[in-house]
């Protein structure tokens, strides 16, 4: 890839301009913003680390050139990649956001804007944070506390933007041969010519992820702590947030030991939530078990490319008025009476939408829980006031879900987007634990989480590798629906697709009803942007995915 928006994306951040212009960038040549200017200051170091933060929720138009409104980080890529896998099911086709992404229609084609997007942002975050740490190393800088902090953060900052390029551009570590496979372009420098080398294998990708992770939390062993107290403190990285990156990587990659002893550590502090705050919305970092999220600051709002409006129910926009977002149906029937977080799914909602994928909404008519119109409505009434959405025209579907709640529902104020929690910890060392065949190991980390969520639960019912692996695949599904983690599950499991069951609708969905296992189907592996082929000279269309 061409590093040529290297320096004037730093400076972009520098200077906390909200968009790059067109006339700036052809009147600017790229060579003469030189990282010495950029990055000559810690504090400017720190405005380029605010400035990734800000790029992970950040309509993508305002920080790259070339970006787009559609595509705004984190909002985009956590709803599509739990789309892609059914993890959370569309009811109708409403305005047609992420169509394309669970039709499996858009990863497929090189020149869709979803591959060059995700690719650009990724090695963007790449390009900076390794601007940072080049800089310091080549000037041999002496790194005091507030410096190890910086660093501790470019480092993680790389190791995740690496995790995210090889989870999706590259066949999965343990299905495949890594130490041959090809990965992507791994690029560490930041001097001219800026032009990416080519695709490096899989191994090699892993090799730079857990190097970095490492230097990570070194620095910040060395580094001042984290503030505390407001939810803007946890859109910076720190130690915890190393070690759970450092799970991710380990728990797929078959490390099992690193990653059940890593998600020990990055849980530390984070305790996890009672009940009220696990039912109060996930919208904002202040609850106790969030690790890492971005904080949205109002003046930032994206509006209608926002998380909670591709995710959230309550959230006033037509994406999800006409599209409610609904529970896999085959899960929720797995749940039991016992476990509170059934309590945001509802299963008996009224079908109030005459366009609903299933031909079984607008009256009580079709819709089969129902054979009265006065109590229909009178339900539906109900639960558009209960959630904030009285009037404003919101649709109902059976088992579409509350778990994600504005915290002004029938509004579209910004809230925070949730990266990491202590729960995701507690399922990555059950995993880790039962694949190593730790079953008692396992069976207290899943005690310890589901535990706290369903009174009556007792892990000691699942003996084996093999039933605990049934139920650490359910748990993550119920604990995790919506946040992100369903592709990246299918992968390190081998799971086909299949929502038979679920509540999709086969013919809406088409080609992302129904997929065969990864190891056996290259369509789970993303294209390469037709552009990156295009503009590096080390990759031909014969490194096509």
């Amino acid at each position: 890839m061409k590093r040529r928006f290297l320096y004037l994306l730093i400076s972009c951040m520098v200077l906390a301009s909200t968009s790059c212009d067109d006339e700036f960038l052809e009147r600017t040549p790229t060579d003469a913003i030189a990282a010495s200017d950029a990055l000559a200051t810690t504090a400017n170091m720190r405005l380029v680390i605010n400035g990734l933060h800000r790029l992970l929720y950040a309509q993508s138009q305002v920080i790259l050139p070339g970006g787009s409104s559609t595509f705004s980080g984190e909002h985009y890529w956590i709803t599509s990649d739990d789309a892609m896998v059914g993890n959370v099911i569309h009811s109708a086709p409403a305005n047609g956001w992420l169509r394309d992404e669970l039709q499996w229609n858009a990863h497929s084609l090189p020149t869709d804007p979803i591959n060059f997007h995700r690719w650009y942002q990724r090695y963007h975050i790449v390009a900076s944070a390794s601007a940072i740490i080049n800089k310091v190393e080549e000037d041999a800088i002496p790194v005091d506390d507030e410096l190890a902090d910086i660093l501790g953060q470019a480092y993680a900052y790389r190791a995740y933007a690496y995790y995210d390029l090889i989870t999706h551009f590259a066949r999965g570590y343990l299905i495949g041969n890594p130490a041959s496979d090809p990965g992507v372009p791994l690029q560490t420098g930041t001097e001219p010519p800026y032009t990416s080398g080519p695709r490096a294998t899989v191994q090699e990708i892993y090799d730079q992820m857990r190097a970095d992770i490492n230097e990570s939390i070194s620095f910040f062993e060395q580094a001042s702590a984290r503030c505390t107290g407001t939810p803007d403190c946890k859109s910076n990285l720190n130690i915890n947030v190393a070690h759970g990156l450092k799970a991710r990587i380990a728990l797929s990659s078959g490390d099992w030991a690193t990653a059940a002893a890593s998600a020990v550590e990055a849980r530390q502090g984070y305790p996890l939530m009672s009940e009220s705050e696990w039912k109060s919305g996930f919208n904002t970092n202040s609850l106790p078990e969030v690790i890492w999220g971005s904080n949205v600051i109002s003046t930032e709002t994206v509006f209608f490319r926002s998380y909670f409006y591709l995710m959230s129910n309550t959230f006033n926009g037509s994406q999800n008025r006409g599209n409610p977002k609904l529970f896999n149906a085959e899960m929720y029937n797995q749940i039991p009476d016992t476990d509170y977080r059934r309590d945001v799914v509802l299963p008996l909602a009224p079908n109030t939408n005459p366009s609903a994928n299933n031909d079984q909404g607008g009256s009580a008519d079709v819709d089969p829980n129902y054979d009265d119109q006065a109590r229909f409505e009178f339900v539906a009434d109900s639960i558009r006031t209960v959630y904030g959405t009285d009037g404003l025209g919101h649709n109902l579907h059976p088992y579409m879900h509350y778990k994600m709640k504005n915290k002004n529902p029938g509004t579209i104020d910004p809230d925070d987007i949730i990266l990491m929690r202590s729960a995701e910890m507690y399922l990555i060392e059950a995993e880790a634990e039962a694949m190593q065949g730790n079953i008692p190991a396992a069976q207290n980390a899943l005690q310890e989480l589901v535990g706290s969520r369903n009174s009556a639960y007792n892990a000691a019912l699942f003996a084996t590798q093999a039933d605990l692996m049934d139920e650490i695949k359910l748990q993550w599904y119920v604990e995790l629906f919506g946040e992100g983690f369903g592709y990246e599950n299918h992968i390190r499991w081998d799971q086909p697709l299949d929502l038979t069951n679920s509540g999709a609708d086969p013919t809406y969905y088409g080609d992302g009803f129904m997929q065969a296992a990864p190891s056996v189907n290259d369509d789970w592996i993303w294209k390469i942007p037709q552009a990156e082929i295009d503009a590096n000279p080390n990759l031909t269309e014969n490194n096509q995915n």
